[in-house]
Protein backbone atom coordinates (compact mmCIF):
# COMPACT_ATOMS: atom_id res chain seq x y z
CA UNK A 1 0.00 0.00 0.00
CA UNK A 2 2.99 2.26 0.52
CA UNK A 3 3.63 2.11 -3.24
CA UNK A 4 0.30 3.82 -3.94
CA UNK A 5 -0.01 6.51 -1.22
CA UNK A 6 -2.76 8.45 -2.99
CA UNK A 7 -5.05 5.41 -2.90
CA UNK A 8 -4.28 4.22 0.61
CA UNK A 9 -2.95 7.10 2.71
CA UNK A 10 -6.36 7.83 4.24
CA UNK A 11 -7.10 4.11 4.64
CA UNK A 12 -3.87 3.51 6.57
CA UNK A 13 -4.33 6.63 8.72
CA UNK A 14 -7.86 5.55 9.66
CA UNK A 15 -7.40 1.78 9.58
CA UNK A 16 -8.93 1.25 13.03
CA UNK A 17 -11.98 3.52 12.66
CA UNK A 18 -12.58 1.97 9.22
CA UNK A 19 -12.11 -1.49 10.77
CA UNK A 20 -9.93 -2.47 7.83
CA UNK A 21 -8.61 -6.03 7.76
CA UNK A 22 -6.69 -7.62 4.89
CA UNK A 23 -5.28 -11.08 4.23
CA UNK A 24 -3.21 -11.68 1.10
CA UNK A 25 -1.98 -15.14 0.16
CA UNK A 26 0.93 -15.48 -2.23
CA UNK A 27 0.82 -18.73 -4.20
CA UNK A 28 3.94 -20.30 -5.69
CA UNK A 29 4.12 -23.45 -7.77
CA UNK A 30 7.38 -25.33 -8.05
CA UNK A 31 8.47 -28.09 -10.40
CA UNK A 32 5.80 -30.49 -9.18
CA UNK A 33 3.14 -27.81 -9.80
CA UNK A 34 1.81 -28.23 -6.26
CA UNK A 35 1.05 -24.83 -4.75
CA UNK A 36 2.67 -23.43 -1.63
CA UNK A 37 1.01 -20.62 0.29
CA UNK A 38 2.45 -17.63 2.12
CA UNK A 39 0.03 -15.47 4.09
CA UNK A 40 0.39 -11.76 4.80
CA UNK A 41 -2.00 -9.86 7.07
CA UNK A 42 -2.77 -6.20 7.70
CA UNK A 43 -4.62 -5.10 10.84
CA UNK A 44 -6.30 -8.50 11.22
CA UNK A 45 -7.94 -9.01 14.61
CA UNK A 46 -10.55 -11.66 15.35
CA UNK A 47 -11.91 -9.43 18.11
CA UNK A 48 -12.63 -6.53 15.74
CA UNK A 49 -16.20 -7.26 14.70
CA UNK A 50 -17.55 -6.71 11.20
CA UNK A 51 -21.01 -7.69 10.07
CA UNK A 52 -20.35 -10.50 7.54
CA UNK A 53 -23.52 -9.84 5.52
CA UNK A 54 -23.73 -12.17 2.50
CA UNK A 55 -20.33 -13.77 3.04
CA UNK A 56 -22.08 -16.22 5.39
CA UNK A 57 -23.70 -17.66 2.27
CA UNK A 58 -20.44 -19.37 1.35
CA UNK A 59 -20.20 -21.73 4.35
CA UNK A 60 -23.97 -22.34 4.27
CA UNK A 61 -23.80 -23.27 0.57
CA UNK A 62 -21.01 -25.73 1.30
CA UNK A 63 -22.86 -27.19 4.27
CA UNK A 64 -25.97 -27.72 2.13
CA UNK A 65 -24.00 -29.79 -0.39
CA UNK A 66 -22.24 -31.61 2.44
CA UNK A 67 -25.55 -32.48 4.11
CA UNK A 68 -26.87 -34.01 0.89
CA UNK A 69 -23.75 -36.18 0.72
CA UNK A 70 -23.92 -37.15 4.40
CA UNK A 71 -27.60 -38.19 4.20
CA UNK A 72 -26.74 -40.78 1.52
CA UNK A 73 -30.34 -41.13 0.36
CA UNK A 74 -30.97 -42.54 -3.11
CA UNK A 75 -32.54 -39.91 -5.34
CA UNK A 76 -31.66 -37.02 -3.03
CA UNK A 77 -29.26 -34.56 -4.62
CA UNK A 78 -29.01 -30.88 -5.48
CA UNK A 79 -31.40 -31.37 -8.44
CA UNK A 80 -34.18 -33.01 -6.41
CA UNK A 81 -37.36 -30.91 -6.14
CA UNK A 82 -37.40 -29.17 -2.75
CA UNK A 83 -40.75 -27.99 -1.36
CA UNK A 84 -40.64 -25.78 1.72
CA UNK A 85 -43.63 -25.62 4.05
CA UNK A 86 -44.44 -23.17 6.84
CA UNK A 87 -45.24 -24.18 10.39
CA UNK A 88 -44.40 -21.15 12.52
CA UNK A 89 -45.11 -17.45 12.66
CA UNK A 90 -42.94 -15.57 10.16
CA UNK A 91 -42.22 -18.57 7.93
CA UNK A 92 -43.16 -18.71 4.26
CA UNK A 93 -43.71 -21.68 1.97
CA UNK A 94 -42.20 -22.34 -1.48
CA UNK A 95 -43.85 -24.71 -3.94
CA UNK A 96 -42.53 -23.30 -7.23
CA UNK A 97 -39.51 -21.46 -8.58
CA UNK A 98 -40.28 -19.00 -11.41
CA UNK A 99 -36.60 -18.60 -12.33
CA UNK A 100 -35.97 -22.33 -12.74
CA UNK A 101 -36.14 -23.97 -16.16
CA UNK A 102 -38.78 -26.47 -15.03
CA UNK A 103 -40.35 -24.16 -12.45
CA UNK A 104 -39.26 -26.37 -9.56
CA UNK A 105 -37.21 -25.21 -6.55
CA UNK A 106 -33.99 -27.13 -6.01
CA UNK A 107 -30.84 -26.67 -3.96
CA UNK A 108 -28.92 -26.27 -7.22
CA UNK A 109 -31.07 -23.33 -8.28
CA UNK A 110 -30.70 -21.72 -4.85
CA UNK A 111 -26.93 -22.16 -4.99
CA UNK A 112 -26.72 -20.56 -8.43
CA UNK A 113 -28.77 -17.58 -7.23
CA UNK A 114 -26.49 -17.18 -4.23
CA UNK A 115 -23.23 -17.42 -6.18
CA UNK A 116 -24.33 -15.31 -9.17
CA UNK A 117 -26.24 -12.43 -7.55
CA UNK A 118 -26.13 -13.15 -3.79
CA UNK A 119 -29.86 -13.76 -3.52
CA UNK A 120 -31.07 -13.48 0.09
CA UNK A 121 -34.20 -15.62 -0.22
CA UNK A 122 -32.13 -18.43 -1.73
CA UNK A 123 -29.83 -18.27 1.29
CA UNK A 124 -32.80 -18.35 3.66
CA UNK A 125 -34.05 -21.57 2.03
CA UNK A 126 -30.69 -23.27 2.55
CA UNK A 127 -30.60 -21.93 6.13
CA UNK A 128 -33.98 -23.62 6.67
CA UNK A 129 -32.79 -26.87 5.06
CA UNK A 130 -29.84 -26.99 7.43
CA UNK A 131 -31.27 -25.45 10.58
CA UNK A 132 -29.54 -23.11 12.99
CA UNK A 133 -28.32 -25.84 15.34
CA UNK A 134 -26.97 -28.02 12.53
CA UNK A 135 -25.04 -25.11 11.04
CA UNK A 136 -23.48 -24.31 14.38
CA UNK A 137 -22.63 -27.94 15.12
CA UNK A 138 -20.93 -28.53 11.78
CA UNK A 139 -18.94 -25.29 11.82
CA UNK A 140 -17.80 -26.01 15.36
CA UNK A 141 -16.69 -29.51 14.35
CA UNK A 142 -14.56 -27.95 11.62
CA UNK A 143 -12.90 -25.63 14.11
CA UNK A 144 -14.74 -22.46 13.10
CA UNK A 145 -16.11 -20.16 15.77
CA UNK A 146 -18.50 -18.49 13.35
CA UNK A 147 -22.08 -17.91 14.45
CA UNK A 148 -24.72 -18.03 11.72
CA UNK A 149 -27.90 -17.51 13.64
CA UNK A 150 -30.43 -15.71 11.45
CA UNK A 151 -31.95 -15.42 8.00
CA UNK A 152 -31.11 -12.39 5.87
CA UNK A 153 -33.23 -9.34 4.96
CA UNK A 154 -36.10 -10.51 7.17
CA UNK A 155 -37.18 -8.83 10.39
CA UNK A 156 -37.56 -11.91 12.57
CA UNK A 157 -37.15 -12.47 16.29
CA UNK A 158 -34.44 -14.62 17.87
CA UNK A 159 -37.03 -17.35 18.43
CA UNK A 160 -38.32 -17.18 14.85
CA UNK A 161 -34.80 -17.65 13.51
CA UNK A 162 -34.32 -20.64 15.83
CA UNK A 163 -37.25 -22.44 14.17
CA UNK A 164 -36.84 -23.84 10.67
CA UNK A 165 -39.49 -24.95 8.20
CA UNK A 166 -40.65 -28.45 7.35
CA UNK A 167 -39.22 -29.51 3.96
CA UNK A 168 -40.03 -32.30 1.52
CA UNK A 169 -38.00 -33.58 -1.44
CA UNK A 170 -39.62 -35.31 -4.43
CA UNK A 171 -38.14 -37.13 -7.43
CA UNK A 172 -39.19 -36.54 -11.04
CA UNK A 173 -42.04 -39.04 -10.70
CA UNK A 174 -43.51 -37.26 -7.69
CA UNK A 175 -42.32 -39.80 -5.15
CA UNK A 176 -41.32 -38.53 -1.71
CA UNK A 177 -37.55 -39.00 -1.33
CA UNK A 178 -36.85 -37.25 1.96
CA UNK A 179 -38.90 -35.47 4.59
CA UNK A 180 -37.60 -33.07 7.20
CA UNK A 181 -39.84 -31.93 10.03
CA UNK A 182 -39.84 -28.44 11.51
CA UNK A 183 -36.98 -28.06 13.97
CA UNK A 184 -36.30 -25.82 16.95
CA UNK A 185 -32.66 -24.99 17.54
CA UNK A 186 -31.03 -25.61 20.91
CA UNK A 187 -27.81 -23.90 19.80
CA UNK A 188 -26.31 -21.50 22.31
CA UNK A 189 -24.57 -18.27 21.35
CA UNK A 190 -22.63 -15.58 23.14
CA UNK A 191 -24.83 -12.94 24.73
CA UNK A 192 -22.10 -10.34 24.94
CA UNK A 193 -23.10 -7.02 23.37
CA UNK A 194 -21.16 -5.63 20.40
CA UNK A 195 -21.86 -1.91 20.34
CA UNK A 196 -20.92 0.07 17.24
CA UNK A 197 -21.75 3.57 15.99
CA UNK A 198 -23.70 6.32 17.70
CA UNK A 199 -27.28 5.75 16.60
CA UNK A 200 -29.74 3.75 14.51
CA UNK A 201 -33.21 4.04 13.07
CA UNK A 202 -36.01 1.85 14.33
CA UNK A 203 -39.49 2.27 12.84
CA UNK A 204 -38.44 5.62 11.33
CA UNK A 205 -37.30 6.88 14.74
CA UNK A 206 -33.67 7.74 15.42
CA UNK A 207 -32.35 6.04 18.55
CA UNK A 208 -29.27 7.91 19.81
CA UNK A 209 -27.46 4.85 21.12
CA UNK A 210 -24.85 2.53 19.60
CA UNK A 211 -26.29 -0.34 17.57
CA UNK A 212 -25.89 -3.77 19.15
CA UNK A 213 -24.54 -6.44 16.79
CA UNK A 214 -24.36 -8.96 19.64
CA UNK A 215 -27.18 -11.09 18.26
CA UNK A 216 -26.09 -10.83 14.61
CA UNK A 217 -24.15 -13.29 12.46
CA UNK A 218 -20.41 -13.50 13.07
CA UNK A 219 -17.62 -14.70 10.80
CA UNK A 220 -13.99 -13.65 11.08
CA UNK A 221 -11.88 -12.77 8.05
CA UNK A 222 -9.48 -15.62 8.85
CA UNK A 223 -12.38 -18.09 8.80
CA UNK A 224 -13.77 -16.70 5.57
CA UNK A 225 -10.32 -16.91 3.98
CA UNK A 226 -9.92 -20.50 5.18
CA UNK A 227 -13.35 -21.53 3.88
CA UNK A 228 -12.58 -20.16 0.42
CA UNK A 229 -9.21 -21.93 0.42
CA UNK A 230 -11.00 -25.16 1.34
CA UNK A 231 -12.96 -24.89 -1.91
CA UNK A 232 -10.12 -23.88 -4.21
CA UNK A 233 -7.34 -25.95 -2.60
CA UNK A 234 -8.98 -28.52 -0.29
CA UNK A 235 -5.80 -30.57 0.18
CA UNK A 236 -3.98 -27.52 1.53
CA UNK A 237 -6.03 -27.60 4.72
CA UNK A 238 -6.40 -30.26 7.44
CA UNK A 239 -9.20 -32.68 6.66
CA UNK A 240 -11.10 -31.43 9.72
CA UNK A 241 -11.50 -27.99 8.17
CA UNK A 242 -12.76 -29.21 4.81
CA UNK A 243 -16.30 -29.89 3.70
CA UNK A 244 -17.44 -33.33 2.57
CA UNK A 245 -17.87 -32.54 -1.11
CA UNK A 246 -17.65 -34.66 -4.23
CA UNK A 247 -15.49 -33.73 -7.22
CA UNK A 248 -18.71 -32.67 -8.96
CA UNK A 249 -19.57 -30.42 -6.00
CA UNK A 250 -16.19 -28.72 -6.20
CA UNK A 251 -16.55 -28.19 -9.95
CA UNK A 252 -20.05 -26.80 -9.48
CA UNK A 253 -18.98 -24.35 -6.79
CA UNK A 254 -15.93 -23.17 -8.71
CA UNK A 255 -17.89 -22.67 -11.90
CA UNK A 256 -20.65 -20.55 -10.40
CA UNK A 257 -18.40 -18.66 -7.99
CA UNK A 258 -16.45 -17.36 -10.98
CA UNK A 259 -19.36 -17.02 -13.42
CA UNK A 260 -21.11 -13.75 -14.26
CA UNK A 261 -24.90 -13.30 -14.06
CA UNK A 262 -25.30 -13.18 -17.85
CA UNK A 263 -23.65 -16.60 -18.18
CA UNK A 264 -26.68 -18.28 -16.65
CA UNK A 265 -29.72 -19.22 -18.73
CA UNK A 266 -31.68 -20.42 -15.70
CA UNK A 267 -31.96 -18.37 -13.60
CA UNK A 268 -31.80 -15.62 -16.23
CA UNK A 269 -30.47 -12.20 -15.25
CA UNK A 270 -30.62 -9.09 -17.41
CA UNK A 271 -27.41 -7.13 -17.89
CA UNK A 272 -29.03 -3.82 -16.94
CA UNK A 273 -29.57 -4.80 -13.31
CA UNK A 274 -26.95 -7.53 -13.09
CA UNK A 275 -23.79 -6.57 -14.99
CA UNK A 276 -20.73 -8.89 -15.04
CA UNK A 277 -18.88 -7.37 -12.06
CA UNK A 278 -22.10 -6.96 -10.05
CA UNK A 279 -20.75 -9.07 -7.17
CA UNK A 280 -17.00 -8.61 -7.70
CA UNK A 281 -15.68 -5.83 -5.40
CA UNK A 282 -12.01 -6.84 -5.25
CA UNK A 283 -10.13 -5.74 -8.40
CA UNK A 284 -13.31 -4.88 -10.37
CA UNK A 285 -14.96 -2.61 -7.78
CA UNK A 286 -18.43 -3.89 -8.80
CA UNK A 287 -18.27 -1.42 -11.68
CA UNK A 288 -20.42 -1.62 -14.79
CA UNK A 289 -18.89 -2.39 -18.15
CA UNK A 290 -16.92 -5.21 -19.71
CA UNK A 291 -14.42 -7.27 -17.74
CA UNK A 292 -11.14 -8.82 -18.96
CA UNK A 293 -11.64 -12.31 -20.36
CA UNK A 294 -8.28 -13.55 -19.08
CA UNK A 295 -9.12 -12.81 -15.42
CA UNK A 296 -11.35 -15.02 -13.28
CA UNK A 297 -12.48 -14.17 -9.77
CA UNK A 298 -13.81 -16.95 -7.53
CA UNK A 299 -15.35 -15.05 -4.64
CA UNK A 300 -18.12 -14.33 -2.18
CA UNK A 301 -18.79 -10.76 -1.20
CA UNK A 302 -21.24 -9.09 1.15
CA UNK A 303 -22.36 -5.61 2.18
CA UNK A 304 -24.82 -4.48 4.83
CA UNK A 305 -24.98 -1.95 7.68
CA UNK A 306 -22.05 -0.14 6.06
CA UNK A 307 -19.73 -3.16 6.22
CA UNK A 308 -18.20 -4.33 2.92
CA UNK A 309 -16.35 -7.65 2.76
CA UNK A 310 -14.99 -9.84 -0.01
CA UNK A 311 -12.83 -12.95 -0.22
CA UNK A 312 -11.51 -13.95 -3.62
CA UNK A 313 -9.19 -16.30 -5.47
CA UNK A 314 -8.03 -14.23 -8.44
CA UNK A 315 -6.42 -15.77 -11.51
CA UNK A 316 -5.05 -14.50 -14.80
CA UNK A 317 -4.37 -17.36 -17.20
CA UNK A 318 -2.55 -15.18 -19.73
CA UNK A 319 -0.03 -13.80 -17.23
CA UNK A 320 0.03 -16.90 -14.99
CA UNK A 321 -1.14 -15.03 -11.92
CA UNK A 322 -3.01 -16.49 -8.95
CA UNK A 323 -3.51 -15.25 -5.41
CA UNK A 324 -6.06 -15.16 -2.61
CA UNK A 325 -7.24 -11.88 -1.16
CA UNK A 326 -9.69 -11.21 1.66
CA UNK A 327 -10.62 -7.77 2.92
CA UNK A 328 -13.24 -5.94 4.95
CA UNK A 329 -13.91 -2.24 5.54
CA UNK A 330 -16.49 -0.22 7.47
CA UNK A 331 -18.19 2.41 5.31
CA UNK A 332 -20.42 4.37 7.70
CA UNK A 333 -18.84 7.75 8.45
CA UNK A 334 -21.90 9.22 10.22
CA UNK A 335 -22.13 6.28 12.64
CA UNK A 336 -25.87 5.90 12.03
CA UNK A 337 -27.34 2.55 11.02
CA UNK A 338 -30.49 1.81 8.99
CA UNK A 339 -30.45 5.23 7.35
CA UNK A 340 -29.32 3.92 3.94
CA UNK A 341 -26.48 6.47 4.01
CA UNK A 342 -23.34 4.41 3.67
CA UNK A 343 -20.02 5.15 2.00
CA UNK A 344 -19.80 2.16 -0.33
CA UNK A 345 -19.38 4.20 -3.52
CA UNK A 346 -16.95 6.75 -2.09
CA UNK A 347 -14.90 4.56 0.27
CA UNK A 348 -15.72 0.85 0.07
CA UNK A 349 -15.73 -0.01 -3.62
CA UNK A 350 -12.74 2.23 -4.49
CA UNK A 351 -10.78 0.60 -1.65
CA UNK A 352 -11.63 -2.91 -2.86
CA UNK A 353 -10.79 -2.07 -6.47
CA UNK A 354 -7.50 -0.34 -5.59
CA UNK A 355 -6.47 -3.12 -3.23
CA UNK A 356 -7.13 -5.79 -5.83
CA UNK A 357 -5.23 -3.77 -8.45
CA UNK A 358 -2.32 -3.23 -6.06
CA UNK A 359 -1.87 -6.96 -5.45
CA UNK A 360 -2.55 -7.82 -9.09
CA UNK A 361 0.20 -5.42 -10.23
CA UNK A 362 2.54 -6.84 -7.60
CA UNK A 363 1.86 -10.37 -8.83
CA UNK A 364 2.33 -9.24 -12.43
CA UNK A 365 5.83 -8.01 -11.71
CA UNK A 366 7.13 -10.31 -8.99
CA UNK A 367 9.58 -13.07 -9.83
CA UNK A 368 7.84 -16.42 -9.65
Amino acid sequence: MLTQPTNFKSIIANKDSLRVQIIYTKIDRHNNKRPTFTNFAFNVNDNTYFYPASTVKLPVSLLALEKLNNLKIKGLNKNTTMLTDSAYNGETAVTAHPLAQDGKPTIENYLKQILLVSDNDAFNRLYEFLGQEYIQQKLTEKGYKAAIRHRLQLSLSTEQNAVTNPIRFYDNKGNLVYKQVAKYSNATFSKSPILIGKGYYKNDTLINKPFNFGDKNKLTLKELHSILQSVMFPESLPKKQRFNLSSDDYSFMKHWMSAYPNESDYPHYDTVNYWPAYCKPLLFGCQKGEVPTNIKIFNKAGDAYGFLTDVAYITDTTNKIEFILAATIYCNSDGIFNDDKYDYDTVGYPFMKNLGKLLYDYELNRKK
